[in-house]
């Protein structure tokens, strides 16, 4: 016979009672397409739309996906049996993000991004090297990228140790050497000197990495073509490791009002700064 809802009479029928309300109720298993030529379908019909968006409104879902992130309130995008069928023939990524490998930024979970939404190069210290800025032409001038992104974070491994005294590098593997002294060359650490609150430091140091990786960006002539003419916004960024939460500055992009290609002055909406590579000549 059914269970009574009357208040149990004992602690069986508690439990019982909390099974029964929380048993998850079956949904019915709908199919979304089945073929591969539905697939392709849907492929085309995604790319077309991924491509009408202008950089500032790819920059404003990065935006939106990151605060639904940090609160609590991430879709965690999982892409059904045919949305991962559709992505065999093509990949249209919107946004190149190049972050680092530290284990506690996973870039898509941080931004509350699915397959296929995000072309990520990840390495030690988000630094560019041969192989890194060769990812993101490929990124920028193939997949037809409209956002590149320079993320840094909280408590880098790689940005502290590029502040060791060259001696101490010198006793490292000599790659890892190589890249830490990378990093070192543009950090311009005697700006530090007075900072004596480490987390400032750190956060200093950080960002101070992300502009140089940013402003070597805008010495490629390919990637400025496409910013210049408004197909393209280049952006450094910060992520707090504790909150979750990410800071975006010194943009790279095009101005609308200007009638010849030009870069913009003013930030976008939830941007702190710009950079402009001719006014640093």
């Amino acid at each position: 016979p059914p269970r009574s809802f009357a208040p149990p009479s004992d602690l069986n029928d508690k439990i019982l009672m909390a099974e029964d309300r929380y048993q998850p109720k079956e949904t019915p298993i709908s199919w979304e397409g089945f073929s591969m030529e539905e697939a392709r379908a849907h492929a085309d019909a995604e790319q077309l739309k991924a491509m009408s968006r202008r950089p500032v409104e790819v920059l404003a879902e990065l935006q939106r996906g990151n605060a639904r992130f940090w609160m609590n309130s991430a879709k965690r995008p999982e892409a059904s049996a045919f949305n991962r069928r559709a992505l065999i023939s093509k990949q249209f990524p919107s946004v190149a993000i190049l972050g680092c490998s530290d284990s506690r930024v996973p870039i898509e979970i941080v931004f509350d991004q699915g397959l296929g939404d995000v072309f990520v190069i990840r390495v030690a210290g988000n630094a560019l090297s041969t192989a890194t800025q060769a990812s993101l032409q490929y990124a920028v001038h193939h997949l037809k990228v409209k956002v590149v992104v320079v993320l840094g974070h909280e408590l880098c491994g790689a940005v502290k140790a590029a502040q060791l005294p060259v001696e101490a590098l010198e006793k490292e593997a000599q790659e890892l050497e190589q890249a830490l002294k990378s990093i070192k060359a543009g950090l311009n650490q005697s700006r530090f000197n007075n900072l004596r609150d480490s987390r400032a430091l750190d956060r200093e140091a950080v960002t101070t990495n992300v502009k140089q990786q940013v402003e070597r960006l805008t010495r490629d002539s390919g990637i400025m073509g496409k910013v210049k003419t408004q197909e393209l916004l280049v952006i450094g960024a910060f992520y707090e490791v504790g909150s979750g939460i990410v800071d975006f500055f010194h943009e790279v992009s095009g101005d609308a009002a200007e009638s010849t290609p030009a870069l913009r002055k003013m930030p976008s909406r939830g941007v702190s700064s710009v950079f402009v590579p001719s006014a640093s000549k």
